[in-house]
């Protein structure tokens, strides 16, 4: 007689357990399969951009050896990748002699938006719209022309395919190239990027000649360019030619191999807008392994509570508790083990979903082959593996402590938590409360601490799930005292239902208020934010209208410095003033400058309490928020170095504090004080002051009819130009509710499969209330109503939470003290209603397998 080792004895209760009960562990399956499809969704996009803009960057610069170029960078925040000064371009001729050179050409790169046929900008929502001269070696330069010809003429360009698609134009096509001056072209060619691309991912490009380049892309309008693109003569290799350049070169001026050019563009966009991206979707694929969790543990732990007599039955015939415990945990990992290779091959799918939804939003993607990693694969595999394993292990537990005295008689599953081990949860909930909004409070009240605000937030997360059994059964009569009233005995029982067992009521509500509570902070966030910036236009600008460009991010080329001056002369307009932006490095730290006229902004654009003058500022000083000098320790008079891109750098004196906090930034100099050291000068608004009795209607028409040669940049009232400041917040909502929606779906699942294991248990009692008159449709009725009850806990309990982390999150944010915090009303009732409608819909099935029971055998049933 052969033995039977433990291993194969537990392998062979798991497999039989999971042909016998696989219904019932399918939402755990799916919950799973979703989670790890968008975590692995979430890193092959992350990969896939990755080797994409490796590849264009590679592409780019395929023919370039070595790059000439200012070896000071100036950064700032804000400005990705620094700003360096120009370089001579004369010094193109002079590199040609050196040997091993076979070519060299200056490179001039700026901002240039075109507008399309349409009359609209084409691109500058985020990606950059680019504008340089055209090269003539066919090797250092990316472009290749597809149809017509190199530009030749004063006016002529070549565009990159891409563009040409976006904006209807091709050969012969007239139209404007914003600089941001406006500079008339004709299109005499059509390019793509390499081979076939139809530009460099997402951007637009516009090849001017040289001479146009350098008239209206560099400060000076001649002799200077970006950098110097070096093509090496055969048999040199880059670090050689690198070498000999570099003792021909002025102070102040780098040779870099074409390699570390590569290399420099490809770390600066993983480290900040990929590094940012993935970051961002990894955050949101934990939230919804977070949500699968808290449903993974409440299937566990209800199949556990079915299987008691079971479970107690293997122990009478010998089974330990070792070979109990493993075959619950055998169980689970065979679930995550199908649904994480399941989660894998759907979540190539999620890849490509996610960068459709992006480019859809306006964040254009560049194109390219999916690029799956062995960490892509071998990572979510684990996570969901573990997930599922961790989220059981409780509940294999207790399987493992079931006595075989269990078997003899009647076991109860729906027993609520009670005694010392309720009284150990109030303790430990009330301790995470008591400690977490106190934290949470001090870190967004004083400081304040975004760090120490996040810590008390998980903190009082924590106390919420784990006091939630304590509050489940007095919230579920609460919220459910209408329905005796609405749905009669329906709605007496569906309340009873859902209070019976505060455990799992919790545990079921729990995942759906963790998606709630994080939709509800980000909707929270986001009108705070636009309530913000509602605030701070109808406090600081006092014009009747803005100019403005279409784009946002680092987009558009901005608006021509010639525009305030030449509304200035329209007989509607009382007064105009633009504000630029600019870099300097002010006492060693790089910050952006507002540029403008002070003498324009008086009653145009308030600056609030101004202490010394603003009309003093001349070409050798300063105004500085008061904020900014207070945490700089500076005071009126005193004098700071000032530092720009050309190199130069000299004393500012400080001759103005304002309030700050509007419209202008932190520093403001004149326009006069940045002609010299200026570099593509370019305003981002222009104000506009009406005369008395001209309609806001009238003034703007004017204004428009005289921004045509400027390529028509937009002209909005002061509330539509509100408006139009927040809708990148708009844009990020959206973004935020698609990747949330995930999260939520997974609660809803572990709603649904809740419901069903629970009319399962509940079959004789079910059967009963048919056998007494319960018809079909107050059966189906009093389990979707359990459904809504359980649903409303979570979202009512989802939208509290959130709103408190919310004003929190906002408070902790605003190291000015000068935010707005506000609470969207009209946002949260639509989240309230789609809470409800969710638990409705997710208890659709189990109320139509409810309905479905045959009378005599339910109530035959054990």
């Amino acid at each position: 007689m052969t033995s039977t080792s433990p291993l194969t004895v537990v392998a062979r209760l798991s497999l039989r357990s999971l042909r016998a009960h696989k219904r019932r562990l399918a939402g755990t399956f799916l919950s799973i399969l979703l989670g790890v499809g968008f975590l692995t969704g979430t890193m092959v996009l992350g990969d896939t951009l990755r080797a994409n803009f490796d590849t264009l960057f590679a592409d780019a610069n395929a023919g370039t050896d070595v790059v000439v170029r200012s070896a000071d960078v100036l950064d700032s925040p804000g400005t990705a990748g620094g700003v360096r000064a120009p370089v001579d371009a004369a010094l193109a001729d002079r590199l040609r002699a050196v040997p091993g050179v076979a070519a060299a050409e200056p490179s001039v790169q700026g901002a240039g938006q075109l507008v399309g046929a349409d009359g609209r900008p084409i691109g500058g929502q985020g990606p950059p719209t680019l504008a340089g001269n055209w090269l003539a070696d066919g090797r250092l330069n990316p472009y290749r022309l597809t149809e017509g010809r190199a530009p030749a003429a004063p006016g002529e360009v070549v565009v990159n395919r891409g563009a040409a698609k976006s904006g209807g134009l091709h050969l012969g096509s007239t139209t404007v190239l914003r600089t941001p001056d406006p500079v008339p072209v004709t299109v005499v060619g059509i390019a793509t990027f390499g081979a076939s691309a139809d530009g460099m991912g997402p951007s637009t490009f516009t090849a001017l000649t040289f001479a146009d380049a350098e008239r209206h892309l560099t400060p000076r309008g001649a002799g200077q360019a970006s950098s110097i693109q070096v093509r090496a003569a055969g048999g040199v290799t880059q670090q050689e030619l690198a070498a000999r350049i570099t003792p021909r070169l002025p102070a102040g001026v780098q040779a870099i191999t074409g390699t570390a050019a590569t290399q420099e563009s490809t770390q600066l966009l993983s480290g900040r807008f990929l590094g940012m991206f993935t970051t961002l979707l990894l955050v949101f694929a934990g939230i919804a392994l977070l949500v699968a969790t808290f449903s993974i543990h409440n299937t566990f732990a209800i199949v556990v509570a079915q299987r008691t007599r079971e479970n107690a039955l293997l122990r009478a015939l010998g089974a330990v508790r070792g070979q109990v415990l493993g075959a619950t945990l055998a169980e689970a990992l065979a679930v995550g083990l199908s649904a994480s290779l399941g989660g894998l091959l759907g979540g190539i799918g999620v890849a490509a979903g996610l960068k459709a939804l992006f480019s859809a939003l306006g964040f254009a993607l560049p194109t390219g082959g999916m690029v799956i990693r062995a960490a892509a694969v071998a990572l979510p595999l684990l996570v969901g593996t573990l997930v599922a394993v961790g989220s059981a292990l409780l509940p294999a537990v207790r399987a493992g402590r079931t006595a075989p005295l269990a078997a003899l008689r009647d076991t109860g599953v729906d027993r609520a938590a009670q005694g010392r081990a309720g009284a150990a949860r109030v303790l430990l909930g009330g301790l995470l409360l008591a400690g977490g909004v106190p934290v949470a409070v001090l870190g967004a009240t004083d400081g304040p601490s975004v760090a120490l605000t996040a810590g008390g937030a998980l903190a009082v997360l924590a106390g919420v799930v784990v006091l939630g059994p304590v509050a489940a059964a007095f919230a579920v009569r609460t919220l459910g005292a209408p329905l005796p009233r609405l749905r009669g005995v329906s709605g007496l029982l569906a309340r009873r239902n859902a209070a019976r067992n505060p455990r799992r009521t919790a545990a079921t509500a729990s995942a759906l208020m963790i998606g709630v509570a994080v939709v509800t902070l980000f909707t929270v966030f986001g009108a705070s934010i636009k309530a913000t910036l509602d605030a701070t236009v109808s406090k600081s600008f006092a014009g009747d209208l803005a100019v403005t460009t279409s784009s946002f991010g680092a987009g558009g080329s901005g608006i021509s410095p010639k525009v305030a001056d030449t509304l200035a002369g329209l007989p509607e307009v009382r007064q105009t003033v633009g504000l630029g932006r600019g870099v300097a490095r002010i006492d060693g730290l790089g910050r952006t400058l507002d540029v403008t006229d002070p003498a324009r902004l008086s009653g145009i654009v308030d600056l609030g309490r101004v202490d010394g003058s603003l009309d003093a500022l001349g070409v050798d000083g300063l105004a500085v928020s008061r904020s900014e000098a207070q945490q700089r320790g500076w005071r009126l008079g005193q004098a700071v170095t000032v530092g720009f891109t050309d190199g130069t750098s000299g004393p500012f004196t400080i001759r103005a504090l304002y309030e700050g906090g509007g419209l202008a930034g932190d520093y403001l100099i004149t326009r006069q004080a940045w002609a010299p050291h200026r570099g593509q000068d370019a305003d981002t608004m222009v104000a506009v002051g009406l005369r008395g009795g001209v309609s806001p209607g009238a003034g703007k028409a004017a204004v428009e009819k005289a921004l045509v040669p400027f390529g028509s940049p937009q002209v909005q009232d002061r509330d539509a130009y509100a408006t139009s400041a927040a809708s990148g917040v708009d844009m990020m909502l959206s973004v935020v509710y698609a990747l949330l929606a995930l999260a939520v779906l997974i609660a809803l699942l572990g709603i649904a499969n809740t419901l069903t294991l629970a009319v399962y248990e509940r079959t004789r009692e079910l059967g009963l209330l048919r056998a007494v008159g319960q018809t079909r449709a107050q059966l189906r009725g009093m389990v979707r109503w359990e459904s809504v009850l359980v649903a409303a806990f979570g979202t009512v309990g989802g939208l509290g939470l959130g709103a408190f982390l919310g004003w929190a999150l906002v408070r902790a944010s605003d190291s000015a003290g000068t935010g707005s915090f506000a609470i969207p009303p009209g946002q949260l009732t639509v989240v309230l209603a789609a809470g409800l409608l969710a638990g409705a819909v997710a208890g659709l099935r189990p109320a139509g397998r409810a309905a479905r029971l045959d009378v005599l055998r339910a109530i035959a049933a054990e």
